[in-house]
């Protein structure tokens, strides 16, 4: 009986003297079994000034996971107070010093949503521009503290909400930049167009607008070759370069938009002369010869344009110019609708003009070209971002808690 005294003696001894060094706590609840809590996540309870000297105490001196709850609990309980401003700054810090990216991020952001005034105002939106580059450029989210994916979706969050919180300040056509950027490595080239064709319009001053409107055309020339409806997509991507070099001439990127141009000539000269000579073997004439011309009109020097206007003589010469006319112009002028044949020059009938959708086979499915040129403003090292201070080291702390959200 007495040993069974003595062991619960030692163990109560081995309580208290835990919580005189400050390795623990026994937390007792009326009603509730003693039970012991490890430092930093005990309630902390006061008022704003005490919670901000425990937590400016506990960051001091490398207990972040105390500070962060202390920082925390006065924007909570107290965010009208003036030290809330500042402990929602100093909250998303120190989540940024342990290394969880997100929490400060969204902390960041709440510094600079709900206290718009905040000396730190700037600074936090900086920091917010900082952590969506890093994920932008490849960090891995974590799970369970494992790195297991880059996630643009974060990136286009961060900057996205730089973009709502500061419509007019120093990152912000960064960001927009950044979220064509993202939504581009994503593989969604219709959002980033509409993301770069913002940056063209509300930031048209900004050195990223001629980057911007470069990648237009670049994504619309890409979508032209993987065969993506390839005529509109051709066409697009002509008008953005043209928009390009019309906008900003003196571009670094002009040469290479003009050889991009050449290159989407050449290749909607190839696909109509290939249509033509689909057509043309299909015995539609009609179709053949307008596709011919927009050979010709293409690129008038060409050989393929010189093919064409032979072969454009030689239909004339079989057909008549009759049967080459427009459908509108020759049901204006036909007066016997079953007419099916044509006078030649010769005088001799020719084959059943194809006039019918029906009558003709589908079209084969255009070439891929693989010759792009990279588009320059994606590559790592030619970055348009600004120079930032360093990212902060990150403590061997565990991971902390939520965002004062």
């Amino acid at each position: 009986m007495r040993s069974h005294f003595y062991i619960l003696f030692l163990l109560a001894s081995g309580l208290v003297a835990s919580t005189a060094t400050g390795l623990g706590a026994v937390v007792f609840q009326p009603g509730e079994k003693a039970k012991y809590v490890t430092p930093g996540e005990e309630q902390i309870n006061g008022t704003a000034q005490q919670l901000f000297d425990i937590a400016e105490k506990a960051e001091s001196s490398g207990n972040y996971g105390r500070a962060i709850k202390a920082y925390r609990a006065i924007v909570r309980k107290y965010p009208r107070d003036t030290l809330a401003s500042g402990s929602a700054y100093r909250y998303a810090q120190v989540q940024e010093k342990v290394g969880d990216y997100l929490k400060a991020a969204a902390a960041y952001r709440v510094v600079v949503e709900q206290y718009p005034k905040s000396p730190h105002f700037e600074e936090a939106i900086e920091a917010q521009f900082r952590i969506g580059e890093m994920y932008l450029n490849g960090k891995r989210i974590k799970f369970l503290g494992i790195p297991v994916k880059a996630s643009m979706d974060k990136s286009i969050e961060i900057f996205a909400g730089i973009v709502r919180s500061a419509p007019y300040g120093r990152y912000t056509a960064r960001a927009q930049f950044n979220i064509g950027r993202a939504t581009e490595k994503e593989g969604n080239a219709e959002a980033a167009v509409l993301a770069y064709q913002a940056v063209v319009e509300k930031f048209p001053d900004d050195p990223l607008a001629a980057d911007a409107q470069y990648q237009i055309g670049y994504l619309w020339q890409k979508s032209a070759a993987s065969g993506v409806k390839d005529a509109k997509a051709t066409k697009n991507a002509k008008l953005g370069y043209e928009d390009f070099l019309y906008r900003y001439p003196k571009s670094e990127k002009s040469a290479q938009a003009r050889e991009n141009l050449v290159k989407l000539e050449q290749r909607q000269t190839a696909s109509s002369f290939q249509v033509a000579k689909f057509y043309d073997k299909q015995k539609n004439y009609r179709a053949a010869v307008i596709y011919y011309n927009d050979v010709i009109r293409q690129l008038p020097g060409s050989s393929q344009a010189d093919q064409s206007k032979k072969r454009i003589a030689e239909l004339r010469a079989k057909v008549g110019d009759k049967a080459l006319q427009s459908a509108e112009i020759t049901a204006a002028t036909a007066k016997k609708p079953g007419k099916q044949t044509a006078s030649n020059a010769s005088g001799r009938g020719s084959e059943i003009m194809r006039t019918s959708p029906g009558d003709v086979a589908p079209l084969p499915p255009p070439e891929t070209d693989e010759s792009l040129p990279p588009p320059t403003s994606l590559n790592p090292d030619t970055t348009t971002a600004p120079d930032l201070p360093p990212v902060p080291t990150p403590s061997p702390t565990p991971e902390a808690t939520a965002s004062p959200e």
